[in-house]
Order: C-alpha cells, then structure tokens, then sequence
C-alpha cells in the first residue's frame, strides 16, 4: 500500500480467489477423510512412503513460515523495544508463545485464537482510521493519489496472477487450516466456514493496506514498508489503543505461530515416526519435538529472512510441488504413486531452478506459477498414465474410497 497505492489491494484479492478456491475443491474433502494431519491423505491413498515425502515437504514449507512469522513479529514489537537487539528480541517472543504453547497445548492455543479473532476485528479497522484521520484529507479526492498504472509498476499484473495461481494450489494443503477442517462438525460447516474466511481475509487484509497507504498521502516516510503497521500503532494510536493494538498482535502472533508449530509437531510424530501423542512419553516426546522447531524456526528467521513476504511466497515451493498429489487424489482414481513421485520431483526442481535462475528481481514467481503448476500436472499424468497402479497400491485405492464414501 506505501509504494503501490489503492492497487496494493490486489494483494488481498490473491487470498480471496485461494480461499474460494480451496472452499470450492477440497473443503467437504478435507472433513469427509477426517484425518489427523494433511499428510495422511497421501498415506492413505498411495503409500507410507508417500505420505513421510508429503510430511517432509510440508515441514519444510512450514519451517520457512514460522521463521517469517518470527520475523513479523520483531518487526512489530521493535519499535516499543528500541533498545532491545532484535535477534534477542525475537528469542524473548518465541520463548513466550512457546510456554504458553506447551504448558496449555491446542486449547491455550484455541483460546487465543478465539481472543485474535475478536480483537482483530476491531483492530484492524483502527489502523485505518488512525491513519486516515492523521492525513487529513477526504477519502475520495485521495484514493487514486498513486495512479493505479504507477501502482501496476510496483506490483506487475504477472506477479500478482502469478501469486493467485500459487495461493489457489498452495493452500489446498496448508496444513493448519487442514487442523481447523478437520475439527469441524459437519461437511457443510466446513464448507461454510473457508468460504466465509475467504471473504473475511480479503477485507482484513485490506484494511492494512488502505491505512499504510494513507501514511504515504499524510507524507510519512518509511525507509521499511515492512514497518507500517508498527508505525500506525506506535505513534499514530492514542495510549489506551496503543496496548490494546499491541495486545492483539501478539495473540494474531501466538496463535499462528502455535498452531504452525503444533501442525509441525503432529506431523513429525504421527506421520514421520508413527507414534501416538497420547501416552505420557509421547507427549515428552512432542514437547521436545517443539522445542526444537522452535530453535531450529529462529535460527533461521535471523539467518535467512529478510523481506518477510518474499521469502514467504518462496517458502511455498514444496507446497506447490503436491499439488497434483492431492487434488489427484481425491478426483482421479489412475493417479498412480509413480505419477505423484514424479510430479514432486519436478515441482521441486522447477520451483527452486526459477527462483536461482530468474530471481526475486527478475520475477521469478511468473514462471514458476505459469509454468510450473501445469507442469506438475502433465509429469504426473503422464507417468500414472505410463506406471499404473498395482498390488497394494489397488487395496490402498479401494480403502480409500470405502472411506471418502
């Protein structure tokens, strides 16, 4: 919003097609295979070995997640921490939300999704508001202050379609709103609730982005547009919002971090060493597990993360890479491990050959998306077509189908 202007929103508008995109094709699949984590479908429809692979690229999409997230927060939280340096600050956060995270398990983690939720609503609009109010001006003679085509130069029309078609076979697998489906009661309620998100994030989104817009037009300058949000809060807010503001940002914080790293921890117990969380040393086991996601997310966050939404777009490259996997899974019955093995290989290769060969300035993205995406779908058809499913992958078939029915 700082530097595109009213076409910032187009951003937003990427959650918007991705979430009705996963309402309309895997929402009532998702409830209906019930499962304990995302990985499993690829258990359950074609092999263990599968279904490991699935966890392992998952784990590694979500590694790169959580140590944006860690990096979000730091930049949040800094300016009332000035002095603080922001690696320790970043390790003060995490250590927080990982003991409120392992002393109250899921429900703590619950319990503060329900608190964000709430709040966000309120908060979100505030820092339009704010910053509106502070530019002093009126909202119709000010809306189109960064023409959209100067906006069109910041974010290119390919990055943005580019982000949709990344977003729209991305968050099918996304293993945290996998959880939140499968705690659902009903295939109509989960069916209802993605489709109401969809809408909810669009708007969320782009409250954000109109308010950090708005700073440009009352002439702040921002060497970070990163840093917006913080800014909005910080100095624009009056002293009672301004803890209620940083408040909820850090429960929107710990909520998504937990819920990420307990995502991570059931996929490393269930589907990576077929334990059971349940008994006593399974849950030692877990809390271990946890900790050193966590350690493992922050080295990472202060080593590796510097633009938050870049490296979270390039964290998405194993998600894509099981695209076909999944939504062939569940429609297709000739969708062979042989096929799934073969498209993971190659979403992999062509994810990670774009973004060393064209890179982030050479908008690596749009030939990852246009290319890449159908690309995993041909190598898959292709080879399921040539390496056709046989013995136990048949039975595997048929099990499936008894459950999905």
């Amino acid at each position: 919003g700082f530097f595109a202007g009213v076409w910032g929103l187009s951003l937003p508008f990427v959650f918007l097609i991705g979430l009705s995109f996963y309402t309309i094709l895997v929402a009532k699949k998702w409830k209906r295979l019930n499962a304990s984590s995302v990985a499993e479908l690829f258990t359950l429809r074609y092999n263990p070995f599968l279904g490991k692979v699935a966890s392992l690229f998952l784990l590694t999409a979500m590694l790169g997640f959580s140590a944006n997230y860690i990096k979000s927060m730091q930049i949040l939280f800094q300016p009332i921490f000035q002095d603080i340096h922001p690696y320790f600050l970043s390790l003060i956060l995490i250590t927080i939300i990982l003991l409120i995270t392992l002393k109250g398990g899921l429900v703590s983690i619950i319990q503060t999704d329900l608190i964000s939720f709430f709040g966000t609503m309120i908060f979100i609009p505030l820092l339009f508001i704010f910053s509106f109010k502070s530019a002093n001006t009126n909202f119709s003679g000010s809306i189109f202050s960064i023409p959209l085509e100067d906006g069109e130069k910041i974010l290119p029309t390919k990055f943005i379609l580019s982000l949709i078609i990344l977003t729209m076979f991305t968050y099918i697998a996304a293993p945290w709103y996998g959880q939140k489906i499968f705690a659902a009661k009903s295939e109509k309620i989960a069916f209802r609730s993605v489709g109401i998100a969809s809408i909810l994030v669009f708007l969320l989104y782009g409250f954000p982005v109109l308010a950090v817009y708005y700073l440009k037009i009352g002439g702040t300058q921002l060497q970070n547009s990163e840093t917006g949000v913080a800014f909005i809060v910080n100095k624009l807010f009056s002293p009672g919002f301004k803890g209620f503001g940083y408040f909820i940002l850090f429960c929107a914080g710990a909520t998504t971090l937990g819920g990420v790293w307990s995502a991570m921890t059931t996929m490393v117990v269930t589907d990576i060493s077929n334990s059971q969380i349940d008994d006593n040393r399974g849950t030692k086991r877990s809390i271990y597990i946890t900790i050193f996601i966590v350690i493992l997310s922050y080295i990472v966050s202060i080593t590796f993360i510097d633009k938050v939404l870049d490296k979270l777009i390039l964290a998405n490259i194993p998600i894509a890479a099981l695209s076909f996997g999944l939504i062939a899974g569940f429609y297709w019955k000739k969708a062979s491990s042989v096929g799934v093995i073969a498209s993971l290989v190659f979403g992999l290769f062509w994810g990670i050959f774009c973004y060393t060969y064209f890179g982030e300035k050479g908008n690596y993205t749009w030939y990852w998306a246009a290319y890449g995406i159908p690309g995993i779908f041909i190598f898959g058809i292709i080879f399921s077509l040539l390496f056709p499913q046989k013995g136990r992958e048949l039975e595997n078939l048929k099990s499936f189908e008894n459950r999905m029915n």
